[in-house]
C-alpha cells in the first residue's frame, strides 16, 4: 500500500496535510493504494491545478483509491465526487476526524459554518520539509468582497495557548528549529478563548513555555490587526524572526474600500515604517493582487507606486480570479489579458526590491535553516545558495554563515 498526499495551496494546508497522514496511515484499507488531495478554493487557477493533478493520478494509478478534500471539496463536493477515480470527498472539519479515514467511511462534507471549536492535533512530522507548520487558528470572521475563503473554512475559532505549546514542544524534540504559526486570519487569534489571548500575548506565552525552540516565524497576518504584544516581540524578541508578511492586497485606497479590507494605504506605510523603526532590516512581505474589478489605469498606479514607496522585497503578486458567490465577482471585470500584465508589472516592482534587499545583504553575517546540502533561507526568509555547492549540512540545521555576493534571487554564502 502506498499513501499519497498532494497538497495546494497554504501553509495551513500543509499542516493539515500531516494530520491526515497520521489518520489515513492508522485507518485506511493497507492493501489499497490511497491518494488525498488536498484542495485550495483561493483561485480557479488553484482549482485547476488540483483537477489536473487528479486526472493524472487516476492514469497513472488507476486502480488507487482518491480522496478529495480541502477547500475547494468544502465549497462544491459535488463537482470534486463525479472525477475520475474518486471514491469519496471530505469537508474541511470532517478531514481531521479519525473516523473519516476509516475503510467504511463515506464521503462526509457537514456546515462548516456551524463549526465552534478547532480540535488540536498533535504532528510529529513534516514530509520534506526543514521547518514545522503549527495550526493556531481556524476559519475567518470578515468578509473580503474578493473572498471565498470564510465560506470553506467556517467561522474564526481558536487553539488553546496549551495545545499549541505541547505542539510545538513535541516538534522540537523530534528535531524541527523552526516553527511557523499557521491559520486562516492568525491575527485575529484568542476572543473566543478564556482571557481572550491576542496573537502576540499567545507568541510571547509560547515562546516562554518552550524556550527550547529557536526560530518561531509568523504566516501572513492582517496589517490592520497587528497587537501591542506583537509589536514589543518585533522589537526585542530575537526568537522572532525578523519576517513580516502583510496582507496588504492593493495600494489603492479606493480598491482597498471596494476590497472591504480594513486598512487604507497611508495605515499600511505607517505599519511597515514601524515594523522597520522596531526591527531594522526586517524582511517586509505582502500579497497583493492585481486586476481587481473596476481598478483602473490611474487605480492600478497607485498600487504600483505603493509598491515602490513602501520598498517591499518578498511581493506575492495575484491576478484577480473570480470567485462564484462573493461580492466582487459581480463587480465590473478587468479583461484577464490585462490582469496578468498587471500582475506581471507588480512582480517586476517587487523584483527589483527583492535585489535591492538580497544587495545589502552581503558582508553580513546570518544565521540559515538548511533545507538541503546546499540551501536555505536566513532569518529574514532571504534565500541561500552555499558556495562551492554541498556543505556539511543536514536539512533542518541552523549554521552561521556570512553573505559573499547576490544575484537578484538569492544570496551566497559561505560557513562562517
Amino acid at each position: 500500500m502506498t499513501l499519497d498526499i498532494l497538497t495546494f495551496g497554504c501553509r495551513l494546508n500543509t499542516y493539515e496535510s500531516e494530520v491526515m497522514r497520521t489518520h489515513a496511515a492508522a485507518h485506511i484499507n493497507p492493501l489499497a493504494d490511497t491518494i488525498i488531495v488536498n484542495t485550495c478554493a483561493v483561485t480557479a487557477e488553484a482549482e485547476r491545478q488540483a483537477r489536473q493533478a487528479i486526472r493524472r493520478a487516476h492514469r497513472e494509478n488507476p486502480e488507487a483509491k482518491i480522496v478529495v478534500t480541502g477547500c475547494a471539496a468544502q465549497l462544491n463536493p459535488q463537482n470534486w465526487s463525479a472525477l475520475p477515480g474518486v471514491t469519496r470527498v471530505l469537508g474541511n472539519d470532517d478531514k481531521l476526524k479519525p473516523d473519516s479515514w476509516l475503510p467504511e467511511a463515506a464521503s462526509a462534507v457537514s456546515d462548516i459554518m456551524a463549526a465552534r471549536e478547532t480540535a488540536p492535533h498533535l504532528v510529529t512530522e513534516f514530509a520534506g520539509r526543514s521547518r514545522a507548520f503549527v495550526q493556531v487558528q481556524q476559519g475567518c470572521d470578515h468578509r473580503c468582497t474578493f473572498c471565498i475563503i470564510p465560506f470553506a473554512r467556517g467561522p474564526n475559532r481558536s487553539v488553546p495557548i496549551g495545545a499549541i505549546a505541547e505542539q510545538v514542544r513535541t516538534l522540537v524534540a523530534t528535531g524541527f528549529l523552526e516553527v511557523v504559526l499557521t491559520g486562516v486570519d492568525i491575527a485575529s487569534y484568542g476572543p473566543d478563548l478564556p482571557g481572550r489571548p491576542t496573537l502576540g500575548q499567545m507568541a510571547r506565552r509560547l515562546l516562554a513555555a518552550v524556550p527550547e525552540l529557536p526560530r518561531l516565524r509568523l504566516s501572513s497576518i492582517d496589517p490592520a490587526a497587528i497587537d501591542d504584544d506583537l509589536w514589543r516581540l518585533i522589537e526585542s524578541e530575537p526568537r522572532l524572526m525578523p519576517h513580516l508578511h502583510l496582507s496588504i492586497q492593493a495600494g489603492s485606497d479606493l480598491i482597498l474600500k471596494r476590497m472591504k479590507r480594513r486598512h487604507l494605504r497611508q495605515q499600511a506605510l505607517d505599519i511597515i515604517a514601524r515594523a522597520r523603526a522596531l526591527r531594522p532590516g526586517i524582511g517586509i512581505g505582502a500579497d497583493v493582487i492585481a486586476g481587481f474589478p473596476t481598478e483602473t489605469d490611474a487605480l492600478f498606479a497607485e498600487t504600483l507606486a505603493f509598491i515602490a514607496e513602501a520598498d517591499i522585497p518578498f511581493v506575492h503578486v495575484f491576478p484577480y480570479s473570480e470567485r462564484p458567490g462573493t461580492p466582487a465577482a459581480r463587480m465590473p471585470a478587468i479583461p484577464i489579458p490585462l490582469r496578468r500584465e498587471r500582475a506581471g508589472r507588480l512582480r517586476e516592482a517587487g523584483a527589483t526590491a527583492h535585489a535591492a534587499f538580497l544587495a545589502a545583504q552581503i558582508g553580513t553575517t546570518v544565521a540559515v535553516l538548511a533545507e538541503s546540502d546546499s540551501t536555505g533561507h536566513t532569518e529574514h526568509f532571504a534565500p541561500v545558495l552555499f558556495s562551492g555547492g554541498k556543505i556539511a549540512a543536514t536539512p533542518g540545521q541552523i549554521l552561521r554563515a556570512r553573505v559573499t555576493a547576490a544575484t537578484p534571487t538569492h544570496l551566497i554564502a559561505e560557513p562562517a
